[in-house]
C-alpha cells in the first residue's frame, strides 16, 4: 500500500518515512519481507511518539517540504471493525470489512491528493486548524515517556524486575498510549501483544474508539 503510493508519487517530491516503534530485531523480518524502497526507521525508545503525540499504530503525520505539519498525528485510515471479529473463528462481519476498506481507501486517496496538489489540497489544515489538533504532552505524558525509556534501558541491561516497575509507571501516567502498553505487555503464542489482557483493555473502551475517527472529508 505505502510502497504503491510512494512509487506513484515519488517524482513529485513525495517521500514515505516509516517508523517501527519496536526493537530492530522485532521489526527486521517485516521490513525484509516487504523490501520497501522508502526509508524505514526503528524507534525502540518511542521518541517519535513523544515528539508528535502518537498513541497507537498506524498513525501518520503529514509534513510538507518546508517542514510544516500539514496534518498532525492521526489514525492513518484504520477502522474499529476488528473489535467485532469473532475471536474464535476470526471472521468479521462484511459491513465492517467494507468500512475498513473504505476508510483506508479514503485516507490513501487523500495522501495522493496532497502529494499532487500540495498546500492547495483540500485535506491540508491551515496553521490555526493544525495547531488546534496538536497533542502537546502533559507533564504526566512527558514523564511516562521517560519511564518507558528508562525501563527499556534496564531491560536491555539485564534488570527486568526494575524495568517492570518503570513500565508500569509509564502505563499509569499515560493510559491513552497503546504504543507504550503494547511494547510492555505480555505476548500471545504468535509473539503479538494481542492476548487476553489486550482484548480486556479493548473491551473496556466501551463506546470509545480504539482508532479515533479521522477528521477528513469522505471518512466513514
Amino acid at each position: 500500500m505505502w510502497q504503491q503510493i510512494y512509487d506513484a508519487m515519488k517524482d513529485k517530491g513525495f517521500v514515505v518515512v516509516a517508523v517501527a516503534m519496536d526493537t530492530a530485531e522485532a521489526a527486521r523480518p517485516y521490513v525484509d519481507a516487504a523490501k520497501p524502497a522508502y526509508p524505514c526507521l526503528v524507534d525502540r525508545d518511542h521518541r517519535v511518539a513523544a515528539l508528535y503525540g502518537m498513541v497507537n499504530v498506524p498513525e501518520a503525520v503529514w509534513i510538507d517540504e518546508n517542514g510544516r505539519i500539514a496534518r498532525p498525528a492521526e489514525n492513518a485510515g484504520s477502522w474499529d471493525g476488528f473489535r467485532r471479529r469473532d475471536r474464535t473463528t476470526g471472521i468479521m462481519p462484511k459491513e465492517d470489512v467494507d468500512l475498513i476498506v473504505r476508510a483506508k481507501r479514503t485516507y490513501m486517496d487523500a495522501v495522493r491528493d496532497w502529494a499532487i496538489n500540495g498546500a492547495a489540497s483540500r485535506h491540508v489544515f491551515d496553521e490555526e486548524a493544525a495547531r488546534a489538533r496538536l497533542r502537546p504532552p502533559s507533564e504526566d505524558v512527558a514523564l511516562a515517556h521517560v519511564h518507558f525509556r528508562l525501563g527499556g534501558h534496564l531491560l536491555r541491561t539485564g534488570r527486568p524486575d526494575e524495568a517492570l516497575t518503570h513500565f508500569e509507571e509509564a502505563r499509569r501516567l499515560h493510559p491513552d498510549s497503546w504504543t507504550i502498553w503494547r511494547q510492555t505487555a505480555g505476548r500471545n503464542d504468535q509473539g503479538f501483544a494481542a492476548n487476553a489482557d489486550f482484548w480486556a483493555r479493548v473491551d473496556a473502551l466501551g463506546e470509545s474508539r480504539y482508532y479515533p475517527r479521522v477528521d477528513m472529508e469522505g471518512m466513514p
